[in-house]
């Protein structure tokens, strides 16, 4: 790339989101100023460029050379993806399960491929923090959710509140506030940071309930695969170092992100209510169920080759970064972003990652 030229990053979040504030428009900034304004990217905030549904096939098609993918919006298209995000309906540390996820997606052959298929390369992604029910109508015990509405994200989630007798509903994030202010939502399970960030749900809901309901992965950072090979080695490497503080910068404003929110909302009057033994209780039920029946009926829903292969690959890099991130800070990005840089992106081949 010979001088300077802007490229298009879509992010359909607010740019005060958390997913779009650190890895997009400080990551933008940063990108410019090492790539010396070879690498300037324009960010799209609030789906104006491409929707959230459309966002892969827009990456693939050229539409923008950058953009947050969150798979469910694909399921077609991202089938062992998104076996990953039902399995971590079962996770509860977001570190271990955002960089195991990212590990996965630059490492994993058959994730790789599915990527590439639909005219992406995956270079990193995130793990919301744990999901909590936030509410118009307050949820305590089992019986208490029976004919709710209830906004899901996925396959586990939407199997979860069906087994509490409950009615999954499945729109976009950004329709969750108006659905929960009209009625045409109960409940939406979310992590405790939309409460206060971007979409604001405590300006809305009446409750939160604390059940630990594991986390949502998603695609934090997919390029165009002609834009990636047009790239020199030497900017590719700028992006994926990069990357590494713009996902560590993430996760932490994640996990400072829920304390204040829940602090925030309960001054506020929202009533903050602790699991349930009796929801405990359903919910381990359900989680233990749900591995089990996992790769059968990943195979029969997705009609994909079995996938307990990469289920054991994930789960073996989610032991792997609990580890790792055991005794690091967790509100220091530059801590957390040096040992995802040590032990992923430093080992990443600038030459060769993404071109095959």
């Amino acid at each position: 790339m010979a001088q300077a030229e802007t490229f298009q990053a879509t992010n359909w979040m607010t740019p005060a989101h958390i997913l779009n504030e650190f890895p997009y428009q400080k990551f933008a900034a940063d990108v410019k100023e090492a790539s010396k304004g070879s690498v300037d990217f324009e960010i799209y905030s609030s789906g104006s460029l491409v929707p959230a549904p459309t966002t892969m096939q827009g990456i693939g098609d050229g539409v923008a050379q950058l953009g947050i993918v969150y798979p469910p919006y694909n399921p077609s298209e991202l089938p062992l993806n998104n076996v990953i995000n039902d399995l971590v309906f079962v996770s509860d540390d977001d570190f271990a399960a955002a960089f195991a996820w990212t590990e996965l997606g630059l490492t994993n052959e058959k994730v790789r491929a599915e990527w590439n298929k639909n005219g992406g390369v995956f270079v990193g992604g995130y793990a919301t923090p744990v999901y909590n029910f936030v509410c118009m109508k307050e949820i305590s015990d089992p019986a208490s959710a029976d004919g709710l509405k209830i906004r899901t994200a996925g396959t586990a989630q939407t199997a979860w509140v069906q087994s509490l007798k409950a009615v999954p509903v499945s729109v976009p994030i950004a329709d969750v506030y108006s659905g929960l202010e009209r009625g045409s939502l109960d409940c939406t399970m979310t992590d405790p940071t939309n409460l206060d960030k971007g979409n604001k749900f405590w300006e809305v809901a009446k409750t939160v309930n604390l059940l630990p309901m594991g986390v949502v992965v998603g695609a934090t950072y997919v390029y165009n695969k002609d834009f990636w090979s047009s790239l020199s080695p030497e900017n590719r490497r700028i992006l994926l170092d990069e990357t590494a503080i713009g996902l560590a910068r993430s996760q932490v404003a994640y996990h400072v992100g829920v304390a204040n929110a829940l602090k925030g909302s309960e001054e506020r009057g929202l009533k903050i209510t602790e699991a349930n033994p009796d929801m405990v209780a359903a919910l381990d039920k359900f989680k233990t169920s749900m591995i089990a029946e996992l790769p059968k009926r990943s195979m029969a829903e997705r009609k994909i080759e079995d996938p307990s292969d990469v289920i054991a690959n994930f789960l073996e890099l989610q032991k792997k970064w609990s580890g790792l991130m055991a005794d690091v800070d967790r509100t220091d990005p530059d801590a957390v972003a040096r040992i995802v840089k040590e032990n992923l992106y430093s080992k990443l081949d600038e030459n060769t990652f993404g071109l095959n």
